[in-house]
Formats: C-alpha cells, structure tokens, sequence
C-alpha cells in the first residue's frame, strides 16, 4: 500500500526524472502526409451532422490516420502504441501486409455476390473456420457484425426450444440492437422503452467486485488480492455464485428456458472473469432446463486468450452456438453464428433465413487470411508468452500503487480495475481516471476503457506486440500513475 506522499519527496522525484516521457521502441515504418481536412472542419463535421453521442476518447479526440501493424499515427504524425485495437478488434495488426495482398487482389476480382450464387472464397473460408471448431459445431451462418450474430444466436436458441426466456450475466454486453440490448447489461446501454422481451439477468460471478471471492478463483496469471481459505481444486466462491444462478433460474424464468449467453471473459466490463468451474456448472443447469448455451466469442477469440484458440475451451465446455466477430476479419466488417446441424434445421423450418452482405467475397477472403496469419506467425502463442508477461509486470504496478485495485485477464485480455483503495475497492472518480487515460495517450499510448463506472482501463492490443512494445507500455502506465500521485498530494497540501 502506498504511503501519504510528501512535498519533499515528490521534489526528489521530479530531480530524478520520472516525468521523463518513456522511449518508445523503433519502427521502421514512416506515415504518409495526411492531406484531408483540417482537425477544426473534422470537429464541425461531427458536431454537425453525426450522432450527437459523446463515444469519442478525451477532451481533444484524436484525428487518426493511418495504421501499421501495432502503432497508429495521427494527422500530425503522432506516433502511438495501440493497446486497445480498434476496441479488440484488429488481431493480426494494421494494415497487415499479408491481410491487405489478399484484400487488393479480390477487390480486383469481385466484391459482392450475394447469397443467391456462389464464389469459392466463403466456401474456402468456411472450411477453414470450422476447422478450428469442435464437432458438432459444424454449421455456419455469416453476419456482419457482432450485434448481428448474437440477434441470429438469439432467434436460433428459441426456434430451436420453441421458449422464450433468455439468460445472460449483469455487466454483460452482446450488442447495441434492438433485439440485443435485452441481452445487455451495462447501465449506458439500456433503454426507458421496451426492448429486448423475454431476457433476465443474473448475477455476475465478479471475484474482485462480486460479494464472493479469493485468491485461486481465476483462470489466469494473476489472481485478486482478496484472501481465502480455499484449497486450489476447491472453490467456495463459485459455489455461491452457482447458488445465486440457481435462485434466478427458480424464481425469474419459465421451467424450461429457450438459453443463456455468456461471454467467456466479460469484455466492455472491465475483463472480468468467473471463478473457475462456474461456466460448466451453468451449462449444465441451462440444459436441464432444455436450454441451449451460446458462448460470444465476439471479443475473445481467434487466439487472443493465448491457451486456446476459444474462450469456451478455457472453461472447459462446449456451447450449442457460438457468435463471433471483430478478430475475425482484422478490422472488416464481418462476424459469423456457428451452430450444429440440429439448431440449423430448427431455424430453417421457421424462416427464410438470409443476410445479403454476410459471408461477401471480400470479408471471407480477408477471414481466410486473418486465420494464415495467426497460424504463420505464431500469434496465438505470442498472446500466451506476451500477455502473461505484460500481466506480471502490471501486478507488479498493482502492488506498488493503492489506486490500482486490481489486474487481470488471460493472454492478450487485460484489464486494470482503478480504486479509491484496495481495502473499500470503490471505484476511482471517473474525473481522476480521466486524467491518467490522457497522460497516457499524451505519451503515446492508446487504452480502452470499460466497467460500469468506466473505472477499468482495458488492455487488448493486436496480436503481433513484443515484449518492447509491453516494456514501453507499462512504463507509460507507471508514469502516468505517478503523476497522478502528484497531482493528489499537491491538492491535499
């Protein structure tokens, strides 16, 4: 825990030079001159005529312009490390050489068809695709998007039950649409008119928030800080959890339910993850309510978790529908509902399902890629070697400062929880994380956000970072974070 911090010590810091921007690491890659509108027309232009919703970062948004691999520059050519990859998305890198070959030559081919013929790069990427998933995930519906996949998932699990009553965690989020937003969980997202009929929420399993956990509940690197008397194979807190999961089945849906979502790690939540062992005690009380279990893979999977290609496999379990998106295409609108032949037939018996972008030549030629990237470059294991490394330096800022509450994650899913103090866990003032999400990115660093109080900084960089890239990062943090310090002191002399 940090000790009250003196004037004469914060004087002997800035002697030392910790304000000193960190070094970036080298790259050999030089942006063009951005020749479009000037950033003051860009603010016009938005103010004026898109949606009137504050979704940009910082007081000052960045006007960016051009990518590559891991590093982002902005029209002044700003350099920035992008930690957060267009929010998990782009998996491979900007701009990846290989992705964008393959792009150029089928823009120079074909784009679009349709689903009324046929061209060879979907059935290729479909074959590929279902590949890395286990039987009897064997059938494939392409979307665009994530909002989209989930919509279908949702609309499969009740043709296929013929129920109703959908299930998902508080915190949990599965798309912004109409028929979603009952999935979703998060405060900023709902809505004071009906949407989304027929779904309930359930208690989030949260061992660092959650009134229930300790310290070997998690399925990662780094565990809470929070003490138990739990033998490793034993947990006591999952068990509860499972108690309240059970009591919204007895009391908040219909004896048999048409399904429940999860997202194997809660992404826009602040990373959260469950107690080891929860998932596949949930899905197996989901099926004896006949209900189907959908694991949203939409921010974990294609290899960033690092163990395993899925976020489902970590837990152990085997979904009926899985939904995927954003990894998938690096960044191209894309996103695909992978289901079994059974739940495939349940849906075609009730409608004409059909979807004129989903599975385009572009997007499954790009997918196709994406996937021989991941494998050629071992980036999978790149998210394992450099994500556990990242996390046991960030624990290593957690333990050093009483505002950083918690770190966590799994491979290249990171996210620092921001507190008042360890001991309450309240969320740290949104107007203070503010100030060290700027210092951040003043020094060249890009980070997301997410939690319901915004308090959690979200670290999902595209696959390909190095070990330099995470030295550089963790500095930035730890600058940031020092400076914060100061500034509180100054304010509290």
């Amino acid at each position: 825990m940090c000790p009250s911090l003196s004037r004469a010590f914060w004087t002997s810091v800035t002697k030392l030079g910790l304000h000193t921007k960190p070094r970036m690491p080298p790259c050999d890659f030089t942006p063009e001159k951005y020749q479009s509108l000037a950033y003051d027309r860009v603010l016009e232009v938005h103010r004026l005529h898109l949606p009137p919703v504050p979704t940009a970062y910082f007081p000052k948004p960045l006007l960016l312009h051009q990518g590559h691999m891991e590093w982002l520059f902005d029209h002044e050519g700003n350099r920035y490390l992008d930690c957060f990859s267009g929010i998990v998305t782009v998996s491979v890198g900007h701009c990846h050489p290989k992705v964008n070959a393959v792009a150029q030559k089928q823009l120079g081919r074909l784009w679009h068809t349709s689903a009324l013929f046929f061209h060879s790069p979907t059935h290729e990427f479909a074959e590929k695709l279902l590949a890395l998933l286990p039987e009897p995930l064997k059938v494939i519906f392409f979307v665009n998007s994530g909002s989209e996949a989930n919509d279908l998932a949702m609309l499969m699990a009740r043709a296929h039950t013929n129920r109703t009553d959908l299930i998902s965690f508080r915190g949990a989020y599965h798309g912004c649409s109409p028929y979603t937003l009952g999935l979703t969980n998060v405060g900023p997202f709902r809505m004071e008119l009906p949407s989304g009929l027929g779904c309930q929420s359930t208690m989030c399993p949260d061992v660092f928030r959650g009134p229930w956990g300790g310290s070997h509940c998690r399925d990662s690197p780094v565990q809470t800080i929070r003490k138990c008397s739990c033998a490793p194979d034993c947990c006591q807190a999952r068990d509860q959890y499972i108690e309240q999961f059970k009591d919204t089945l007895n009391t908040s849906v219909a004896k048999s339910i048409a399904g429940f979502f999860a997202e194997p790690i809660q992404g826009v939540n602040g990373v959260v993850q469950y107690p080891k062992g929860f998932l596949k005690e949930a899905f197996k009380l989901v099926r004896e309510r006949e209900g189907v279990c959908i694991a949203d893979e939409v921010q974990t999977g294609f290899g960033r978790l690092g163990s395993h290609f899925w976020g489902f496999q970590t837990h152990d379990i085997l979904p009926d529908i899985v939904t995927m998106a954003k990894g998938i295409g690096n960044g191209f609108p894309m996103a695909a509902v992978v289901t079994t032949p059974e739940i495939a037939k349940s849906l075609a018996k009730c409608m004409y399902h059909f979807n004129t972008f989903g599975g385009s030549p572009m997007a499954c030629a790009i997918g196709s890629a994406v996937l021989e990237v991941i494998k050629e470059e071992n980036l999978q294991e790149n998210s394992q070697e450099v994500g556990t490394y990242m996390l046991q330096k960030l624990a290593e800022l957690r333990d050093e400062f009483e505002i950083v509450g918690d770190v966590r994650g799994k491979g290249l899913m990171i996210g620092i929880e921001m507190v008042k103090d360890k001991m309450g866990r309240q969320p740290l003032p949104q107007e203070e994380v503010n100030q060290i999400h700027e210092d951040c990115k003043r020094m060249g660093l890009i980070i997301g956000r997410g939690g319901i109080f915004a308090q959690t900084f979200r670290i999902a960089p595209s696959m390909c970072i190095t070990k330099p890239d995470v030295h550089f990062a963790v500095e930035v943090f730890r600058s940031a974070l020092i400076q914060h310090m100061e500034r509180r002191a100054q304010q509290n002399s």
